[in-house]
């Protein structure tokens, strides 16, 4: 397992989707969200994912793809 902190920020046409819920799904992630900032113009947050490393970089592949910009945290 390894860990990567990220900052996601999100369109406006993404919002109100369940992105993190799907991620955790999807790519079987422990996600700790260390903080968020959500309006009704821009939404980003900052978060700590655990998981596989290959898993990890198919899950953020996975987000940039759906159209969130992905900024790793050092």
């Amino acid at each position: 397992m390894i860990t990567r902190n990220c900052r996601l920020n999100y369109p406006p046409s993404l919002l109100r989707e369940p992105i993190i819920s799907q991620l955790i799904q999807r790519f079987d992630l422990t996600a700790n969200i260390l903080q968020a900032h959500i309006s009704l113009e821009e939404g980003w947050l900052e978060m700590e994912l655990i998981g596989e490393p290959h898993t990890l970089k198919a899950a953020l592949l996975w987000l940039e793809d759906s159209g969130i910009e992905v900024v790793d945290l050092a």
